[in-house]
């Protein structure tokens, strides 16, 4: 399961993503994550996908580079369960039932 908030207090309802092995480094989840947000997204709205320039379609390897980036500068933070995973090459354990939160990070106004 999927959730994404924000230190702001926003709070989205929670996703679904069916994966097959029981662990996975972090790097991987957020592509995977990415992939489907495309390709399901296009006419939807998005989560870590940001919306096409110019109204093109959407280049998921371009945004998997974005998410990961804006993870190594703090833009978000991962919880697996209630633990914060800090590395992109981390295995994180993830048997069934597991909540996976996305933090996006808000900044202070005048901080």
């Amino acid at each position: 399961m999927f959730v994404d908030e924000t230190t702001a207090g926003g709070r989205c309802d929670g996703w679904g993503m069916e994966i097959a092995e029981e662990g996975l480094v972090l790097r991987e989840l957020i592509r995977r994550r990415i992939f489907r947000e495309v390709a399901e997204s296009e006419a939807a709205g998005s989560r870590l996908v940001r919306p096409a320039k110019e109204g093109g379609p959407v280049d998921p390897r371009a945004q998997v580079e974005a998410a990961l980036a804006a993870f190594g500068r703090n833009g978000f933070l991962v919880l697996v369960g209630d633990r914060q995973i800090t590395d992109l090459d981390q295995e994180i354990d993830l048997p069934p039932g597991t909540e996976v939160t996305f933090l996006k990070l808000v900044a202070l106004v005048g901080g």
